[in-house]
């Protein structure tokens, strides 16, 4: 069977792919709670946190807002790659385990369920497994 069609033919390619959907979801996520894209804004996503009975909610969305941002912009560069995904990863298990708590799994729920954060979450403990791949600034500059 020739190189082609084995399995770890395109997997640095899958990974860079795989980084340009998922780096800049984050991004988008990030300027959402910044009120730069969608409904959404800061203040809302605060209050939000509070009403969730979340202990001091305007840093806690500060931190999540960052989190999605800088761990975003990371994955996408494939720059300290392993450290994006752990932060993306870990404010998605919180927004799993708090945000879409009582929601069940699925995201058409109502109240909206965990399904769409666990499956990032998921993804972000994936490649933090797997690393950058080879078309990183990662694989360049380490």
């Amino acid at each position: 069977m020739s190189a082609y069609f084995t399995t770890s033919y395109f997997i640095d390619e899958a990974l860079l792919l795989a980084r340009l959907f998922l780096g800049p979801c984050f991004v988008v996520h990030a300027l959402g709670k910044l009120g730069v894209v969608g409904p959404g804004n800061m203040a809302g996503f605060t209050g939000w946190l509070k009403s969730l009975g979340v202990p001091f909610p305007a840093v806690q969305a500060r931190l999540a807002m960052s989190a999605e941002m800088v761990g975003g912009i990371l994955i996408t560069l494939g720059l300290f790659t392993r450290l994006g995904f752990l932060l993306c990863g870990a404010t998605m298990v919180m927004a799993a385990a708090i945000g879409h708590k009582g929601g069940g799994y699925l995201i058409t729920n109502t109240p909206p369920g965990n399904e769409y954060a666990l499956n990032l979450a998921a993804l972000c403990l994936v490649f933090f497994l797997l690393g950058p791949g080879h078309y990183a600034l990662d694989a360049l500059l380490f």
